[in-house]
């Protein structure tokens, strides 16, 4: 049975990219690798959309939100936290571990940030160092508004920390025009690469942080990754495979073009949010991110037995809830390298479970609903 993957990372990597790993391995302190990584470096800075250097560090997504944290703050200083699930959660604790204090503002589960409060805090805090924000918060399956908090922020001195890495190449992320001061991603979501890699950016209010920054830090020393940059090299042994992997999934991105990446996954969340609602199952998220679907389970059938079912009937993989949502969501990725083809398909196989498991519907209403939405784009 040919597995698929419907997870939020990893995602589904590109027969390409795979290719392209699977080329004899090359030196990284050889011109070869120097010239590969300043393509690599260039087509970077176009996903991020910035003109600041972005950093590819050798770990997974959490790693360079750790590097962000260490080379921005110093001991003691007062952080402000948007707390609305787990990865607004690791925020705080990443922090707290530095010995940051934490100030939050906790968002209920499935709902919006109220910029109100935050800047009511913004304005009750001034000497807060740094606010620290989730664009698309996975474990919840909502979509945070960046761009307001952005032009929140940019009003105060605190720096505004963005972890996208699930919205990067899936939503709208305008790091200059946004006034993003440091923004981190991961390789195994929207940028259709194994899991391995992570990449940080940071504005010129960033480094001037990281100058006076007195946390300890060494593998995640950014000013030793700035300079080994300007000779299009990385201080320590990069993962080298997947940084070649990493070019042809740039070109990708660039010849399909953000905007248009941006529309596909706007379109093929909104079929497979159709579709959910069409087999009368109801969605977890108030302001639902395009990089999942959070799915409430019924009480019968239950989230366990639906992951389940798709799996080992049907090959498909999708998420279930974390934490206080474990058993009571499940969650449909459609991030990355996905086409509508594979949307329909996934719907399909969800029909199938639920009809399995003696879940009452319209045979055929999801696959319905998801087609009008990807047909009527198609014929626009």
């Amino acid at each position: 049975m040919k597995k698929r993957l419907f997870t939020p990372g990893p995602t589904p990597v590109p027969e390409a990219v795979s290719l392209a790993m699977a080329a004899p391995i090359i030196h990284h302190r050889t011109p070869e690798f120097e010239a590969l990584f300043a393509e690599v470096n260039d087509g970077l800075k176009y996903l991020f959309q910035t003109q600041n250097e972005v950093f590819t560090l050798a770990c997974s997504g959490t790693g360079a939100m750790e590097a962000a944290v260490v080379n921005i703050l110093s001991r003691g200083e007062k952080v402000l936290v948007i707390r609305g699930g787990k990865f607004g959660e690791r925020w705080a604790e990443i922090a707290s571990a530095y010995g940051a204090q934490v100030e939050a503002v906790d968002v209920e589960w499935g709902h919006p940030i109220n910029l109100d409060l935050v800047a009511n805090r913004l304005k009750a805090t001034p000497d807060l160092k740094a606010v620290f924000a989730t664009q698309s918060e996975t474990s919840t399956g909502v979509l945070y508004d960046v761009q307001a908090l952005g032009e929140l922020v940019r009003g105060h001195q605190a720096l505004l920390v963005v972890d996208a890495i699930t919205g990067i190449g899936v939503h709208e992320l305008l790091t200059d025009a946004w006034h993003l001061d440091v923004v981190v991603t991961g390789s195994q979501k929207g940028m259709m690469l194994p899991p391995g890699l992570a990449f940080v950016t940071l504005s010129q209010a960033a480094w001037q942080a990281v100058e006076t920054s007195d946390m300890p830090r060494y593998y995640f020393d950014l000013d030793k990754a700035r300079q080994s940059l300007e000779k299009n090299q990385t201080p320590y042994t990069p993962a080298v495979s997947l940084v070649v992997g990493l070019k042809e999934a740039l070109g990708m991105i660039r010849t399909e073009a953000l905007e248009n990446i941006w529309r596909r996954h706007q379109r093929q969340a909104q079929a497979t949010r159709d579709a959910v609602r069409a087999l009368g199952l109801e969605l977890f998220a108030q302001s639902p991110s395009n990089v999942l679907t959070a799915v409430i389970a019924p009480q019968a059938p239950s989230a366990k037995q639906i992951i389940a079912t798709l799996f080992e009937q049907y090959g498909v993989k999708v998420a279930g809830g974390q934490d206080r949502l474990k058993d009571r969501i499940f969650r449909i990725s459609h991030i990355g390298y996905v086409d509508h083809a594979d949307i329909v398909g996934m719907v399909s196989a969800l029909e199938g479970a639920l009809k399995h498991l003696g879940w009452n519907f319209e045979v055929g209403a999801g696959v319905a609903a998801a087609q009008r939405v990807l047909t009527a784009e198609q014929g626009n």
